[in-house]
């Protein structure tokens, strides 16, 4: 029959194994299950199974072990939720085009958004001479783009090539850090090793030495505790303190939000009294313009009426009630302009510049705005007799060139320094845990080897020979030696 041995989990083979090659591994794992295998399978003799094995008369199975999960959650209802919810929405997307289409039929002018015209930008130094290129051949376009192209291509390669050389040299950075801290690494294995074995050690010291003195007293009445050592020191426990310093943090949090609350409700309010002054000065300046307004209007005296009617935004019937004050002879004129007011200012929108948007119309347009030091190359071929061309490409060319290789170079130097901290914090971590490690084991130890202990004095008690309790106390010794938690050297 084939004996499975389960793996174990142990920081410190963990450790050891992290920068193994897969065939080291394995050869690893061969060694380890052979070490397991020749200490624990072993050729069974006449003696009593259950005093061999330490087998103890009534032992329940742990309840974890019946618990079952409950698995009435169908898998097939979140996918259906979520095909069915897209779907609707879908709908409701389909609702929202058909409701939007019935409102624009019964829109006013001034609610209706003014239309959008595609408007295509260039910000791409290479895509702007290839536009130049295709829409306006001539030498020096082509001569240009060329130029452009061929720079481009120049750039690239040297982005590769100083890219490449700061990777490699990170590299080579990195291997050398992981292989100090490798080296630093050894002294800690050995220490949490070591410990490990100091403590199997005492372990099979301090129980040999019970047994030895129960066999020779041949007394069942008195058991030792087998309770483990509580002899380890536990790191102080600064819970109340932390906690002090939580609920401290929390009340200055507290008391900062109030106070912040309260400063902006009082900005608020000042601000509200600073919006209404600013009003009744604009309002007052309004009123300067009517009264000084002539028998002809003129193009400024209307921009300002409007800016200041619009900046306040100013109601319908108070805008006829000022502007009916003008003195305009041509009643017409005002009459118009009262309406254009009370429009624009109540218009949801406002139309964009031509510059930007177009004219409306639903034709695409282009226009350039190029943040790229190869447009001043673009610009130097064009015109090579401008002197102002050629130094501004070389001289933000240089400048362009010199802060990418800095600030690669510096990326590589930040990225080696943070490894270098990286691995001085690992060192201190696998330092500061080997104590940590070490509880751990003993306390695994301790709950391996105290319920043998305890099933032993309770045999003794039953009336156990002596002969088959020197038995099971050797299984005992011999679990403290090779049971778990397995160390391997």
């Amino acid at each position: 029959m084939a004996t499975t041995i389960s793996q174990i989990k142990d920081n410190e083979a963990t450790r050891q194994k992290k920068n193994l090659t897969a065939s080291q591994k394995k050869t690893a794992d061969a060694t380890k299950e052979g070490v397991v295998v020749n200490n624990l399978v072993k050729t069974p003799d006449m003696c009593n199974m259950c005093d061999t094995m330490i087998i103890s008369d009534n032992i329940k199975l742990p309840e974890k072990l019946s618990e079952k999960e409950d698995s009435s959650k169908k898998s097939l209802i979140p996918i259906s939720l979520i095909a069915t919810g897209a779907m609707a929405s879908i709908a409701l997307m389909s609702l929202l085009v058909r409701r939007s289409a019935k409102i624009n039929l019964t829109l006013s002018e001034a609610q209706k958004i003014e239309p959008l015209q595609r408007n295509l930008s260039i910000n791409k130094e290479t895509d702007q001479a290839i536009f130049q290129m295709v829409s306006c051949t001539n030498q020096k376009t082509i001569l240009a783009g060329t130029g452009v192209l061929a720079i481009s291509a120049m750039g690239f390669m040297g982005k590769m090539f100083i890219q490449g050389f700061k990777d490699i040299w990170v590299k080579k950075q990195e291997a050398n850090i992981e292989k100090n801290l490798q080296e630093n690494l050894i002294a800690v294995e050995t220490q949490s090793f070591s410990g490990k074995i100091q403590i199997m050690r005492s372990m099979l010291s301090q129980k040999a030495k019970e047994f030895d003195k129960f066999f020779a007293s041949h007394s069942d009445s008195a058991k030792p505790s087998f309770k483990g050592n509580n002899d380890i020191k536990k790191p102080n426990n600064q819970q109340k303190n932390d906690n002090l310093k939580y609920f401290a943090m929390g009340a200055l949090t507290l008391g900062a939000i109030i106070g912040l609350t309260f400063l902006t409700l009082k900005n608020l309010t000042k601000g509200k009294v600073y919006l209404e002054k600013t009003i009744v000065d604009k309002k007052s300046k309004i009123s300067q313009l009517v009264e000084k307004s002539t028998s002809k209007s003129n193009v400024a005296e209307k921009e300002n009426l409007k800016n200041l009617f619009q900046s306040i935004d100013a109601s319908s019937n108070y805008i006829k009630e000022q502007l009916a004050k003008l003195k305009w002879t041509n009643k017409s004129e005002r009459e118009a302009f009262i309406d254009e007011t009370c429009f624009n200012v109540k218009k949801s929108t406002a139309k964009p510049d031509k510059a930007f948007a177009g004219d409306g119309t639903p034709k695409p347009s282009f226009y350039s705005h190029v943040d790229d030091y190869r447009a001043f190359f673009y610009n130097y071929l064009l015109d090579s007799s401008n002197p102002v061309f050629k130094n501004l490409f070389f001289g933000i060319t240089g400048i362009t060139a010199v802060s990418y290789m800095g600030n690669t170079l510096g990326e590589g130097v930040k990225e080696v320094q943070v490894k270098k901290m990286n691995a001085q914090t690992e060192l201190s971590l696998q330092k500061r845990l080997v104590s940590t490690e070490l509880r751990n084991f003993k306390a695994k130890k301790d709950a391996d080897i105290n319920p043998l202990c305890d099933e032993f004095y309770t045999q003794a008690q039953k009336g156990k020979s002596k002969q088959e309790l020197k038995i099971m106390a050797d299984n005992i010794l011999s679990e403290i030696k090779n049971g778990p938690p397995f160390v391997y050297s």
